[in-house]
């Protein structure tokens, strides 16, 4: 920073002084890249130079953060966010924190609801209050006396009922107690004359009421969602407490039996294309299909040709429609190891939809041209009428490329499988020279009894069929993207951001401690390729693979486009899965539209809300994966619960303050040692190095670390697992020991002025 002072103020033509810049930042969390700032206080030549550096004083200082071209407030939440209201204040105002929030010991943020008066002719509807669930639109508060943020609310999602989700637990007396789903949730009595129809062990929501200042509550069993030892008990619990929709409407299920099979009006006929869907072996609806062959054209020696044929999801759900209203409502299909909540109703996801083989079937398609090194030349869209080859399993397809095709395999290999192979060699190539983030962290995959319990973990083969179809999936979503913006149709962008300024600093701490480093400056995918590579079959690999992955923003759904930071590429947009997420659809849209491909194309009403559509769909995509991990959380705790005592290996999987994180790597699951009891030594939790430290001893444990651990308690309702450490800590390095050291230093100076004051 120049000693040039700063003009104060914001008018227009003036550089606005720190405190004005963070104030716009806050308020303006969307637009706020360094040409908006300049752009909105009329900054010209030399003052735009200064204002540069008055930015990068605040980023030195740990004011701000750059997130690729935008700046934004350190520990910011996400524009559009879903809060759960938690408290009615004494002046009449609302506080609610964050309803998703990761599990590192952290609290979640308060957020402020701000008042607003409803705009003109928009009629009023009831006002938010405590319980609810609402989408709103995130600020920086700069009042450090106030909440951190404040929030207007976009919409309310979710109505509070003021229910308890629970297991009904009878007693000898008549009536009973209901154990809470939530740990944090107290215990609620139920008299003989609440129970309802409820029998003990049967997962209910009752209606509680306080009756005094001591004691228990009381409360009304409401209704009876179905016994605990059912075989969907487990998901059932995450449904109703996160809040997921999963029983269609009788409108939208009369919407969809009512629908006709799509004609050939507006399409080209694909039926003689023997295009193909590869899919996990138990896939029950297929709604992407892949043809490549050399391209026979003279100059683009050496190419190939790749076809994607997509599930025309558009021709059967119309904007506005009750089929509509309701994916718009679930956002995403949800994963469940015992079932599948879909966006859609079965007779459109599983059949009218679903690329059947040997079936005609609608789809929205491309055909994209590569050269011999993998640059894509060209691509068109089409709207097109096809006939699925035949339908495969990935391991089924990589087994006849491998030597051992079966009879439907045999008689495809060399006019489809083979020139799939070919096509995705020649795409690779491409893919390696963009070089997006390499992190292959092995996906494990619960398998259950016919009783809905937990027969054994497994972590499935990464094959090449898996990378073949991935690569083409991307190319075509980035074929979306371009279409519509050379188009200049409205989209939803998917996006993801650098990593904040914050988490590089963490990751580059913990690196030197492995005396590795993360380069400074405009980071790319491939700066964090060279650290994954350098840890490669050393002891420390999977520790870096976690501290990478952790690292990383989340990519969300958005009209403004940042580029994809983990793909590495410029433009993206979902395109290929509209059966299971809404984005997609929304993208089907805008091509139809923009491409005047017939019936189905965006509407002008829904261009208009894309902000809001592409906020409420990210929300509810986190609210699922919250969801399907709640339950493989709790899945995995019931079937440890009668193994209370036994002694397991593990390794560490996460550090707070208030203990460690130990994963078993054999079930997929995550179990917490709480700092104090892992000895006699006072414990000091050193965050850079993701390390506890011994005061005295100078032992500790780290990130990464294989330990032993004893299960000390499992609580399968709250999906909680509590381990004794039985491992001796060992001594750490250098920079580690320096840290206890001084933090030692620093706590019995602080011990020595308390004593001091006690003895003033």
């Amino acid at each position: 920073m120049t000693k040039k002072q700063i003009r104060k103020g914001d008018a227009k033509g003036a550089i606005p002084d720190r405190e004005t810049v963070l104030r716009f930042i806050a308020e303006n969390p969307n637009r706020a890249s360094k040409r908006d700032i300049a752009k909105a206080f009329s900054l010209k030549g030399q003052d735009r130079i200064d204002l540069k550096l008055l930015l990068k004083d605040l980023e030195n200082d740990g004011l701000l953060e750059k997130r690729r071209k935008t700046l934004v407030r350190p520990g910011s939440l996400p524009p559009g966010t879903v809060l759960e209201i938690v408290a009615r204040e004494d002046d009449g105002s609302l506080m609610a924190r964050p309803s998703e929030w990761p599990h590192d010991g952290s609290v979640a943020p308060a957020v402020r609801i701000r008042a607003e008066r409803p705009a003109k002719n928009r009629k009023r509807g009831p006002a938010p209050s405590v319980g609810d669930q609402v989408l709103a639109r995130i600020a920086q508060n700069d009042d450090p006396a106030d909440a951190p943020f404040t929030g207007r609310i976009m919409k309310v999602l979710e109505r509070s009922k003021g229910f308890t989700l629970g297991v009904f637990r009878s007693t000898p007396g008549g009536g009973g107690r209901i154990e809470p789903v939530e740990r944090r949730d107290k215990e609620i009595l139920i008299a003989p004359d609440d129970v309802g129809k409820a029998k003990d062990g049967d997962l209910v929501e009752v209606q509680s009421a306080r009756t005094g200042r001591h004691g228990l509550n009381r409360g009304k069993i409401q209704d009876v969602v179905g016994s605990v030892a059912s075989e969907r008990a487990i998901s059932t619990i995450a449904l109703h407490a996160h809040g997921i929709p999963h029983v269609f409407p009788p409108a939208v299920l009369d919407e969809a039996t009512k629908a006709d099979h799509a004609t050939m009006k507006n399409r080209e006929d694909w039926r003689k294309i023997p295009l193909v869907t590869i899919d996990p072996a138990d896939a029950k609806d297929h709604d992407d299909a892949v043809f490549a062959e050399a391209d026979d054209n003279p100059e683009n020696r050496g190419g190939v040709i790749v076809y994607v044929a997509i599930a025309d999801v558009a021709w059967y759900v119309r904007p506005d429609s009750a089929l509509d209203r309701e994916a718009f409502k679930r956002g995403n299909s949800v994963y469940f190891p015992d079932r599948v909540v879909p966006m859609l109703p079965e007779r459109i996801s599983n059949d009218l939809c679903s690329l059947k083989e040997g079936v005609d079937r609608p789809a929205l398609a491309l055909r994209m041209i590569f050269n011999h090194d993998g640059r894509k030349i060209g691509h068109t869209f089409h709207r097109v009428m096809m006939k699925s080859a035949a339908r495969l399993a990935y391991a089924q397809a990589q087994q006849a490329i491998d030597g051992h095709p079966d009879d439907k395999t045999g008689t495809l290999l060399d006019g489809v499988l083979k020139p799939l192979w070919h096509a995705y060699g020649v795409l690779k190539k491409g893919r390696d020279r963009r070089q997006p983030l390499d992190l292959d962290l092995p996906e494990r995959k619960i398998r259950l009894n016919d009783d809905g319990s937990v027969a054994d973990v497994i972590v499935p083969d990464r094959l090449d069929a898996h990378r073949l179809i991935e690569e083409f999936m991307i190319q075509a979503n980035v074929a979306a993207a371009e279409s519509l913006e050379r188009k200049r149709q409205p989209l939803i962008y998917r996006i993801h951001d650098e990593p904040s300024l914050a988490k590089q600093e963490a990751l580059r701490d913990f690196l030197k401690t492995l005396n590795m480093s993360l380069s400074k400056g405009n980071l790319r995918s491939n700066s964090f390729n060279g650290i994954l590579a350098g840890a490669r079959d050393k002891p420390y690999e999977t520790m870096v693979s976690e501290m990478v992955l952790r690292s990383q923003s989340q990519a969300v759904y958005s009209p403004d486009n940042i580029g994809h930071f983990g793909l590495n590429l410029r433009k993206y947009a979902h395109f290929t899965s509209p059966i299971r997420r809404y984005a997609d659809l929304i993208v089907h849209r805008a091509l139809i539209a923009a491409y005047g491909l017939g019936e189905g194309g965006v509407t002008a009403r829904e261009e208009e809300n894309l902000e809001e559509i592409a906020a409420e769909i990210s929300a509810f995509e986190r609210r699922a994966m919250a969801a399907e991990r709640d339950t493989v959380d709790r899945l995995i705790a019931h079937h440890l619960a009668d193994r209370v005592g036994e002694i397991f290996n593990g390794q560490i999987s996460g550090v707070t303050k208030s203990g460690l994180f130990v994963s078993l790597p054999q079930f997929g699951a995550d179990g917490f040692v709480p700092v104090s009891t892992l000895g006699l030594d006072y414990y000091i939790y050193d965050e850079s190095h993701q390390a506890m430290v011994g005061e005295k001893s100078g032992m500790g444990y780290r990130l990464g670390d294989c330990v032993e651990v004893r299960l000390a308690e499992a609580i399968p309702l709250a999906g909680a697992l509590r381990f004794e450490m039985l491992s001796e800590g060992r001594k750490l390095p250098t920079a580690t020991r320096s840290f206890h050291k001084a933090n030692s230093s620093s706590r019995k100076q602080r011990g020595s002025v308390r004593r001091g004051r006690r003895r003033g």
